[in-house]
Order: C-alpha cells, then structure tokens, then sequence
C-alpha cells in the first residue's frame, strides 16, 4: 500500500518518499494486486482453512515487492499471475462447500483477474487491462453484497439471477473491449450501470443508512461508492475507449478510490478482525478518512479533471492519499485502544433497550457485517 501511494505521488509530480527509475509505472499493479488483491485473497485463504490457499495472497504479495525491486519484471508479473490462479482454486473450494450465485460471481471477477495478469505478463498495456482490473475487485464485491442481501425481502432467486446476468454482462463487453474498443466500451458503461442499479435495488445498506452506529457507517460508505460506479459508467458509456488523459484519471480514480476503498473502509471493521484476530472498534471518528476521500475525489474529477486544471488534480491526489493513510493511522489506533467503554443502560430487557421496545431488527444489529468476503454466514 505504501509504495502504490509513494508512485500515486511521484505520478502526480509532487515530492515523495522514495524515487526509484520504475515505482511510478508500478502504480496501478501495486494498488490492484499488490494491496488490494492481497488483502481480498488474504481474507478467503482464511476462510477455506486449507495451508495451500496462503500461497495466492503470499505470491500476490511478493510479487508486488518484485516489481519494486531491481529484479527483472516478469518475476513480479508472474507471481501474480500465479496468485490469481490459486485464487480460482480457492473459490473451487468455496464452491464445494457452497455452491451459491453469489460466490460464482465472485469466481468470474477472479478469472478477469487472471485474464488481466495473463495479458500484463504477454506486454499488454496497462490502459488496456483497466476494465478488467476494474471488475476483478468490482464483481469480487457485488458477490459478496449478494450474500449479505439474503436477509433483504426484495432479493429472491430472480434478482440473484440479474445479478448474475449483469456480472456475464460485464465480462463480455470486457472482452469486447480488449479486441473492438469502440463498441466494447459503451457495452461496458451499460452493463456497468446495470449492475449499480442492482446494488441500489438491493443492497441492505438502502434501509442500514437509517439505522445507527456501525452498519450506518458501513452503509454511508457502501452507497457513496456506489455513487462512483455510475460516473465510471456514464465515462465508458458517452466516452467509449479511454487510456488517457482526464477521462481516464477520473475512471481509474473513480473506481479504484471512490469505490474500492470506499468498500475497504465499510468492511474493515469486520473483516481484519476476522483475519488479524484482534478487534477493530468502530469509532465515530472513522467518519473523517471518508469524507476526505470522497471530498477530494470530488476535487480531482470535477475541478481538476473536467475542467483542465493541473493543480487541482494535484492537490486532489494528494489529498486522496492522506486520506488512505488517515483511515490506517485511525484503525490502528483503534485497535490499539480497543473497545469504547459503553455508558450505562436503563434496566430493561437483555439487549439494553427499555421494557416495551420491540427487539433489535436483523439491520439494526448490523448483520451486513456479518458475512465474510467468502461467502460464509457469521451469526450477527
């Protein structure tokens, strides 16, 4: 994580820590395979309990210092091309113990993500390999929201069949993208926005914004990401093919920030724990790291990016990285602290409200939280 945001530095022409000849190029690798992949495939090898799936977040995570080090490129590239493919064993495992629509979807996010390593490896361009980047971590999450919508009344097994038909849409307008552009990229921002209207449709986290403390939190990030995939897919949709210049700076960023860490603050509450095995509380202050994400996202697209403007693309990159690195400094912190000493509660039934109040709804006691990147259910 920390050398993908010192290249985020170095691309947006500031100072940074560390200057080497090719961390720069390396950014967008580190940042999807190397950060957030690792810490995805971390997650799952947890969660299948077998010693072999360690060797796809191990592999993932070499290969990310590889492409730092002096070591020729391709021994970085094909560690993660060899950690993507014990990723679609693990989901063959997940698979066996359950097989569900919600982990097939993630499966097909993991095999574009073979698809986008496979190609870096054979000389592709970065540019190119975007779309499939993009939805390797996007269907990855739709899966698993899938999951968690189960306790949701609108979802039934026609809407986990959209879903499902909205993921095989997206994987073949990317591959439609990589060999006819200028028809694959429309279909992209359509199967794209097909998929946000699912996730709005569907997702616990449109009735959890109403509720309070943790699931609230995870729901407002939840929904702000969101907000970021319809304005990757309005780019893909009006723009067709972009591989730079701003249209392209406010798709990577858009998804990639908006989106992707947006999911990474919502879940980290419950899923480091679940890895690390040490409790991450959540404190209301976890609120600041989002906004200053999401504010200066805002910044860089809308100030910087649509209007031409250098410098506010500079300040926004720069503010998107201290808001990363704010989000770490308050989780570690909070694990450091522990849990929050509960004020007193009125005498009344076991779960702390007053007699005469109806118990606590499956939303209310944060079930969202309660479902591993796996797929495999956690009693809330």
């Amino acid at each position: 994580m920390l050398a993908g945001l010192d290249a985020a530095l170095l691309l947006l022409g500031v100072s940074a820590p560390v200057v080497t000849a090719r961390l720069a190029e390396m950014h967008g690798p580190l940042m999807v395979f190397g950060f957030v992949g690792t810490v995805v495939v971390l997650e799952r090898a947890v969660a299948t309990r077998r010693w072999w799936a360690f060797f796809s977040p191990a592999l993932l995570g070499l290969g990310a210092l590889a492409i730092v080090s002096p070591l020729p490129l391709v021994a970085g590239r094909s560690a993660f091309v060899a950690g993507m493919a014990i990723l679609l064993l693990i989901y063959a495992e997940i698979w066996r113990k359950q097989a569900a629509i919600s982990t097939a979807v993630q499966a097909l996010g993991a095999v574009l993500g073979v698809v986008a390593t496979v190609l870096w490896l054979g000389g592709v361009p970065i540019p190119q390999l975007v779309p499939a980047m993009a939805l390797f971590l996007v269907l990855t999450i739709a899966g698993e929201r899938l999951e968690l919508a189960r306790i949701s009344p609108t979802v039934d097994a026609r809407a986990e069949s959209w879903l499902l038909v909205a993921a095989l849409g997206n994987i073949a307008a990317a591959a439609a993208a990589l060999f006819w552009p200028a028809l694959g990229y429309p279909a992209l921002g359509v199967t794209m926005l097909g998929l946000v209207v699912w996730l709005f449709r569907h997702d616990v986290a449109t009735r959890l914004i109403r509720s309070k403390g943790l699931p609230r939190y995870m729901a407002a990030c939840l929904l702000s990401g969101y907000v970021w995939l319809v304005v990757v897919g309005g780019i893909w949709l009006t723009g067709g093919p972009v591989y730079n210049g701003p249209a392209y700076d406010a798709v990577l960023h858009s998804v990639f920030l908006g989106f992707v860490i947006a999911m990474i603050m919502a879940h980290a509450p419950t899923i480091l724990p679940a890895v690390l095995r040490r409790p991450l509380p959540y404190r209301p202050v976890m609120y600041a790291p989002v906004v200053l994400l999401h504010a200066s996202l805002l910044l860089r697209t809308l100030v910087g990016d649509a209007r031409g403007n250098a410098s506010m693309i500079q300040l926004g990159g720069v503010l998107n990285v201290v808001s990363v690195l704010l989000f770490v400094l308050i989780a570690v912190t909070s694990v450091i602290l522990g849990k929050p000493k509960r004020t007193a509660r009125p005498k009344g039934r076991a779960d702390g409200k007053p007699a005469g109040v109806p118990p606590v709804s499956a939303d209310e006691a944060g079930v969202s939280a309660g479902t591993a990147l796996s797929g495999e259910a956690v009693e809330p």
